[in-house]
């Protein structure tokens, strides 16, 4: 077994974890706030619009049984990269799209899937999505942990 970790923004981490959850390969998830500048903020302070958090998802997984280039394909499918701070109905920088890169690896493979994405023309506007350095991740409260799951709900992140 060959653990690794993960972090990408794609609007809300509900839905966000929900889907990462749900592949073969991944060991845990688990949502927070990244990319701010406050230190351990909570749900109340990122929605304030004054720690410049995004909603984020950890995803620890197995590389053995699911890849970094695997996980970047469901992340490009699961949300629309070209909504600046913004997916579906929720608005704010919180909702950005951005990948949290751990290694010069992780850097290196987040950038070449973003100009693969670009070249397809799979997405018919300019891609917004940040591919910068993870910084603290800050654990956001129980109740949003697995929230899909604890309420048998399915998310659609563009209600």
């Amino acid at each position: 077994m060959d653990i690794q970790r993960a972090i990408f923004a794609a609007g809300c981490f509900w839905g966000v974890e929900a889907n990462f959850r749900k592949l073969e390969g991944i060991i845990s998830t688990r949502v927070g706030y990244i990319g701010g500048s406050f230190t351990n903020p909570t749900y109340k302070d990122v929605c304030s619009h004054k720690t410049g958090h995004a909603e984020a998802v950890e995803v620890t997984f197995d590389s053995s049984k699911i890849t970094y280039d695997e996980l970047l394909d469901v992340f490009w499918s699961i949300h629309d990269p070209t909504t600046l701070n913004r997916q579906g109905p929720d608005v704010g920088t919180q909702y950005r799209s951005a990948i949290f890169y751990l290694d010069l690896d992780q850097k290196e493979k987040a950038e070449s899937s973003k100009a693969k994405m670009e070249v397809s023309k799979r997405f018919k506007r300019l891609i917004t999505t940040q591919i910068v350095p993870a910084s603290d991740f800050w654990e956001a409260e129980e109740y949003h942990q697995q929230y899909t799951e604890k309420r048998n709900k399915q998310y659609n992140p563009f209600h």
